[in-house]
């Protein structure tokens, strides 16, 4: 209709500059009258490219769009990827994918471009087969070691250094731990950097006070203080390894009538908007939730597009300080 080969309007489409502008204009024009706009599966066939980024929740026990500071990362890692003109494909490991997600396979069926993955618990075989392949993958609290693959994550040795180093200084001698599953990389090591800090501060770890759950929901933090209580006396400060088992072991330690921080201070992990909302309000740990969802993106675009190699970030983290810590009671 315009009289041009597909090869200029291919060109307009993809906004080169060696067109005439009455040739752009003439093309754009016919394009507006007609309705047309191109075919994403062949374009998809013609530039080997989809725009389309993978999102797979990792593991038997995963996090997916419960949690709410995973969902606040997508949330930013979704922005980023929209401007730099991507959409968003979500991988289900429900059903038939149960016993494993074989991601390798579905990613290569639908042509991504690349993958982010977040972290979970009894991460599934294919999630090491897709890391290692060559499409380009960005872990979230989750250490890929592919070629072609990065990962990104809060600095979660040196957050515990902080939580102890806190406590201490606010004269708390005996130090609590609420963790998640043995089988959370994440969780153990920010018991290892926790029990590792009460040392160097010259403290004792009393084991009674180290309780892991199921995962790292309010109803593991729950139980876990229970667990705590009936073992032995309960410590001056606990450090729960999420907000989510923090404000469900304040719930437990109301039942128990023992007051947040009076009788036992709190300190929970990821800074999820609930805290500044809970009674006594909860200090935590922030991890820049916005930051690592940018970040994630920007750094799975340039490994798509060869423009850097494997990249892995460490994102430092912030004590914020509330109520339940203690800190207004002794100032």
């Amino acid at each position: 209709m315009a009289g041009v080969s597909v090869s200029t309007v291919s060109k307009i489409m993809n906004n080169y500059s060696d067109i005439s502008e009455d040739t752009r204009t003439k093309v754009l024009e016919i394009m507006k009258q007609t309705g047309y706009v191109p075919s994403n599966s062949a374009k998809t066939l013609a530039t080997k490219k989809s725009n389309l980024i993978g999102v797979i929740f990792a593991g038997k026990l995963n996090i997916d769009f419960t949690h709410p500071f995973f969902i606040e990362v997508l949330n930013s890692f979704k922005k980023q990827m929209g401007f730099l003109g991507y959409d968003l494909l979500f991988f289900s490991n429900e059903k038939s994918h149960a016993l494993d997600g074989d991601y390798l396979a579905r990613c290569r069926h639908f042509n991504v471009d690349g993958c982010i993955i977040v972290t979970g618990q009894q991460v599934e075989p294919s999630i090491s087969e897709l890391d290692y392949s060559e499409i380009p993958c960005i872990g979230v609290d989750i250490e890929l070691k592919g070629r072609s693959s990065g990962y990104i994550m809060s600095d979660n040795y040196k957050m515990s250094y902080k939580v102890v180093e806190h406590f201490y200084l606010q004269g708390y001698r005996e130090l609590g731990y609420i963790g998640s599953t043995l089988e959370s990389d994440i969780s153990n090591t920010r018991e290892k950097g926790y029990k590792d800090a009460i040392e160097s501060f010259g403290l004792a770890v009393n084991e009674n006070w180290f309780i892991n759950g199921d995962n790292f929901f309010e109803e593991s933090g729950y139980e876990a203080i229970n667990k705590m209580i009936a073992a032995d006396r309960m410590p001056q400060a606990v450090f729960a390894a999420s907000d989510l088992l923090a404000i469900g072991a304040m719930r437990a330690l109301k039942e128990h009538q023992l007051r947040v921080p009076q009788d036992v201070a709190i300190i929970g992990c990821d800074d999820i908007e609930a805290c500044k909302y809970t009674t006594p309000a909860l200090s935590t740990i922030r991890q820049n939730k916005d930051k690592i969802g940018r970040l994630a993106a920007s750094l799975l675009f340039d490994l798509i597009n060869t423009q850097s190699e494997t990249s892995n970030v460490v994102v430092e983290p912030e004590l914020v300080i509330r109520e339940s810590c203690g800190s207004r009671l002794k100032e």
